[in-house]
């Protein structure tokens, strides 16, 4: 485990060092959670588009039971493993730049768990109708998850675990939906 551990921290170092300053504004805005705002109302538009308002309900509050799941685990995770975040371990304090930091854990990375639960959920829901879709989704999940290494507060594997957590909630949460759906639709 150890030198897991190690080559994470090596894997870490690398893509935050490719940052510079001029670009830190940027980043920290797409970890932002404001700035998604009109994606999440394109989200809601094309749900109501393609599905009856009272289905619509239904997945709304699975959306919002899954990324409190979601998000709920990854505390439960920082707290329960203890692995520091890359911005309080001592042994990069100078080998690394640090953009923002945040609590004192960080395994597993929230971010990653909640955007790609959203892009597995909305991916499951509409990409029979939207083929190109899930790209974008996965596209956005993948940015969002990497602005956490460049502003120095998650490792890779928090990353990695994060998304693994995001699909399986997503694909979880999703088939939930869609069978409430379907049973809704037949009664």
């Amino acid at each position: 485990m150890h030198q897991v551990i190690q080559e994470d921290k090596q894997a870490f170092l690398f893509l935050n060092n490719l940052g510079s300053e001029p670009f830190d504004r940027f980043w920290t805005m797409v970890s932002g959670t404001w700035i998604w705002i009109p994606l999440y109302i394109i989200f809601l538009y094309l749900l109501y588009k393609n599905y009856k308002l009272r289905n619509l309900v239904f997945m709304l509050i699975f959306v919002a039971i899954g990324v409190t799941v979601s998000d709920q685990l990854a505390g439960i995770f920082k707290s329960g493993i203890g692995r520091l975040r890359p911005c309080h371990d001592p042994s990069l304090e100078h080998l690394m730049r640090s953009v923002q930091c945040g609590g004192r854990f960080g395994f597993y990375s929230s971010h990653a768990s909640n955007t790609f639960f959203i892009a597995t959920f909305m991916s499951m829901l509409l990409f029979r109708k939207y083929r190109f879709l899930p790209y974008i989704l996965y596209f956005w999940a993948i940015v969002v998850s990497y602005s956490r290494i460049y502003l120095g507060v998650h490792f890779p594997l928090d990353i990695l675990t994060g998304a693994g957590m995001g699909l399986l909630l997503g694909g979880f949460f999703s088939s939930l939906a869609l069978k409430v759906i379907v049973k809704g639709n037949n009664t």
